[in-house]
Parts: C-alpha cells; structure tokens; sequence
C-alpha cells in the first residue's frame, strides 16, 4: 500500500478530500472537461501548490475547494464538512467563517486603509468593536505593516498590498486559505519574502494553505505538489513520504 493510500483511508488526518470529483464548463454546445475523476487528499496545516500548465484544472480546483463553484460530480470535504449538503446561504457562511482567499491582484478596497482593509471581513460578520480592536492589530504587527495601518493601498508596494491581503485572509481564524498565484505580480526577492511570512503564518495559527502557481519557488517550498494535467492528476509528491501518482 503506498503512502498515499495510506493517507486517504485516514480521512482525520485531512483538512480537505476530494472524491471522484469531476467538472464541465458548457460553451455553446462544446464541453469542455475541467476536472475529470479527481481523488485528492489534502493534508492539515501544509503548503499545497497545485502545479500545472494554464488549463490544467487548477483555477477550477481552487474554486471547488474554496466553495466558489460546485463540482458537477463527486464530494469535497473541508474542514471536516461535506459540503456539498449545505444549502447555498450555509456554504456561503461556511466559506467565511472556514476559508481565507488571497489573490494575485490583492483585490485590495482602494479607498479604505490598511487597517480597514484587514478589519472589513469581521465588519462584515458583525464582529464587536472590542473583537476588531484586538484581533486587526495583532494581524499587522504579525505581518510587518503595523507602521502602515493608515496608508491606502495606493500608497503601499506590490510586496506591502500582499501582506495586507495576508492579514485580510486570516482574520476569521479560517482553517484552509486559498492563494492562486499569490506570487506572480511580485519581483522575485518580494515574492520569496511574502513565501516565507506564510509559511510562518501557516506554522503560527496552524493553517493549511493550497496555492496555484507556476512559481519554482513556490513549487520547491511546497510540502505537497499536486501536478496537474488536462483536468487529471499526473502525479503527486509529499514531503517525507514515498511519492505517489
């Protein structure tokens, strides 16, 4: 038995599972397989790095993880939660309360600050004052940018704005965060350091983090590298354990 099966017959040991997970995208009246039989095992509080040529199915992963889309076939399970029994107002409060995104473009509101950047999702969850006044400035400090609360995004670097992002992810303590290509608008140097704050944020508030990248950088920092390939799995290798395909 390899190591992978090992893994996916002890489902406690996942923060996210796929099974027989298949997905199609209509154009017209052409499909076009997304995703076809994905089984998949994510381990807790890693790095995952999906790892594929555009169109391999990584977008598409992210978004079935991250409870943006619905696979047309199969279960996902996150954070222990099959979700796809949740109505859409529950999986809507579950990706709030359970998922953290983080995006290549940062997606940063332009006219709040930094510190109303990072306090909004708790806004948004009715959060007290109380709450947002001790868990918003621990969250820059932990990044770097407590000397930057008031700046507005156009007044931070590409480096900065990501860290902020990093900050807004993390602040409904959410159990999986989802980057695609968190790296790609970053100069290398920038890029290797925002790399390493999440790996010290993932290791400090014990999250697991599953990215998209074409980044070697990114790639060679992950625990898991799931490969990818015209919608299939082509292989996978898992830091300290045998590979598996």
């Amino acid at each position: 038995m390899n190591s992978s099966t090992q893994l996916v017959n002890n489902p406690e040991t996942a923060s996210v599972i796929l099974h027989n997970v298949s997905k199609i995208y209509h154009l017209d009246a052409v499909e076009v397989p997304a995703l076809t039989r994905i089984n998949l095992l994510i381990r807790p509080n890693r790095f995952t790095v999906l790892s594929g040529a555009s169109g391999s199915g990584k977008t598409t992963m992210l978004n079935l993880i991250g409870c943006i889309d619905k696979p047309d076939t199969g279960d996902i399970t996150v954070a222990n939660c099959r979700v796809g029994e949740l109505s859409d107002d529950d999986l809507s409060d579950f990706r709030a309360q359970n998922i953290g995104f983080i995006f290549q473009n940062f997606n940063l509101l332009p006219v709040l600050s930094t510190y109303e950047n990072v306090e909004y999702p708790l806004l948004l969850a009715g959060a007290s004052a109380k709450v947002r006044g001790n868990r918003v400035p621990k969250l820059l400090e932990a990044v770097g940018l407590s000397d930057k609360a008031k700046n507005l995004p156009g007044q931070l670097s590409g480096g900065q704005r990501q860290r902020v992002a990093i900050a807004r992810a993390l602040t409904r303590k959410p159990k999986v965060v989802i980057a695609d290509e968190p790296t790609a608008n970053l100069d290398s140097k920038t890029g290797a350091a925002i790399l390493a704050l999440m790996r010290h944020m993932a290791e400090r508030y014990q999250i697991s983090f599953i990215f998209s990248s074409h980044d070697r950088e990114v790639v060679r920092a992950a625990d898991d590298t799931i490969f990818l390939k015209d919608g299939m799995i082509r292989g996978i290798r898992r830091k300290g354990l045998e590979s598996a395909s």
